[in-house]
């Protein structure tokens, strides 16, 4: 009886740690998910990025489609100094058909997407760094090959105007770390639609 309580303890320790994600300092993994234009893209593609600005964004989210101009222009800033942008459909299309990955073609074509468009079909790699909203941030920087997470949350303050956002979070962080520094802010609350998961 004792044994099978220290197994379910570790069980549910390890689920917890599994459903957290990735915490400010983690070593990222390198994933290989399917672009709008049906190649596969990894981290490892990019071999002079300094880092990345992973977001997960989807087709039908009214907060994600508030950002998709600002994720546009994030993308065309940083991408020369860079630092691209990685968009990451998280959602399962079966429980929201506009997810799909056709729609994903033809949302990336409408908007002239900058920027790969990946399909998380299996649903591993949002539930590995922990995105629970989309949009959701997450930055890394690269040092040969070792994707280290150094800020995660929101895009800036303001979801609906872009123009009245005082504080950018996606540029502070980035422009830090191209300083060769730390981020002052690494962590804010990601503000978005609830990620469409079956289980």
């Amino acid at each position: 009886m004792k044994k099978m309580m220290i197994l379910g303890l570790f069980v549910l320790a390890s689920f917890g740690i599994q459903a957290q994600g990735y915490q400010i300092g983690d070593q990222a993994k390198d994933f290989k998910l399917k672009n709008v234009n049906g190649k596969q893209v990894s981290l490892a593609d990019y071999k002079d990025a300094k880092g990345f600005i992973v977001i997960f964004t989807c087709n039908h989210c009214p907060y994600s489609v508030a950002y998709e101009d600002r994720i546009i222009e994030t993308d065309q800033k940083y991408k020369a100094k860079g630092y691209p942008v990685i968009a990451i459909n998280p959602n399962d299309p079966e429980l929201y058909p506009v997810d799909s990955y056709d729609n994903m073609i033809i949302r990336a074509k409408e908007k002239s997407f900058t920027f790969p468009y990946l399909f998380d079909e299996t649903q591993e790699i949002y539930k590995r760094f922990g995105a629970t909203k989309t949009p959701h941030v997450f930055i890394l920087s690269n040092k040969a090959g070792k994707y280290t997470v150094e800020y995660k949350g929101a895009i800036d303050n303001n979801y609906k105007d872009a123009s009245q956002a005082s504080s950018h979070y996606i540029d502070d962080a980035v422009e830090a770390l191209l300083q060769g520094k730390k981020p002052e802010l690494t962590e804010t609350k990601a503000i978005g639609c609830g990620i469409k998961t079956k289980g």
